[in-house]
């Protein structure tokens, strides 16, 4: 498997972040690339930030030369998801929260999301409920105060802090909890050995999808 991942922010640091957690998540044999959105925001926090990077992820991805055989877009909105898919309608492409949610959908089971900052708190709620999970979405817990961390060092600063929010949520009852935000990537495995539910990377979660459906489509 070819895959293409790319981060709509245009924060370097955070493509970083993105990509080492895509290699982590990579099988024997499978090839991920990582790149950044060739323009837009920095940081992608509000729907219309989302809009102002669709352009810039298109563009990354027409001049990626190499053949791939799906697309991950690490933004927790999907930045560009359908403009991607229009493009290119044979190639399989998830954006992170639609294949978190996937996830949690098939789980069943109540769960929370926690994230760096309260700007955030609105369009995480409006991705749960567009990917219909809202039901069983416990709560959205944000790290308290105004974001002042650049995107890229916002998973290193403020760990400790999601560390405790997660804990928070499994004992109010979570059953699982959804790091939300591209620039969390790779944060999971720190937070996980001091919580008692899973701590899911919803990059990892979208390469896990697609490799499931390469393999399908493969036989």
């Amino acid at each position: 498997m070819r895959l293409l991942v790319v981060n709509p922010n245009t924060s370097e640091d955070v493509t970083a972040r993105i990509r080492a957690a895509a290699l982590a998540a990579a099988e024997p044999g499978e090839h991920v690339t990582t790149i950044t959105a060739a323009s837009g925001p920095r940081l992608i926090v509000t729907e219309a930030d989302g809009e102002r990077a669709v352009q810039g992820v298109i563009e990354a991805i027409r001049l990626f030369a190499d053949p791939f055989d799906g697309v991950v877009l690490a933004s927790f909105g999907d930045t560009g998801a359908a403009a991607v898919r229009d493009l290119y309608p044979d190639i399989p492409v998830r954006g992170i929260a639609e294949a978190v949610f996937g996830d949690i959908k098939a789980f069943g089971k109540p769960f929370s999301i926690v994230t760096f900052a309260p700007e955030l708190v609105p369009s995480l709620r409006h991705m749960a409920e567009r990917h219909g999970v809202s039901d069983l979405l416990m709560e959205v817990a944000a790290v308290p105060g105004p974001l002042t961390h650049a995107a890229g060092e916002v998973a290193d600063a403020l760990a400790e802090h999601m560390s405790v929010l997660c804990r928070a949520c499994a004992a109010n009852g979570a059953q699982s909890i959804v790091l939300g935000g591209g620039p969390l990537a790779g944060l999971a495995h720190r937070i996980q050995p001091g919580c008692p539910v899973p701590v899911i990377d919803s990059t990892q979660s979208a390469i896990k999808q697609l490799r499931h459906i390469h393999r399908a489509t493969s036989v």
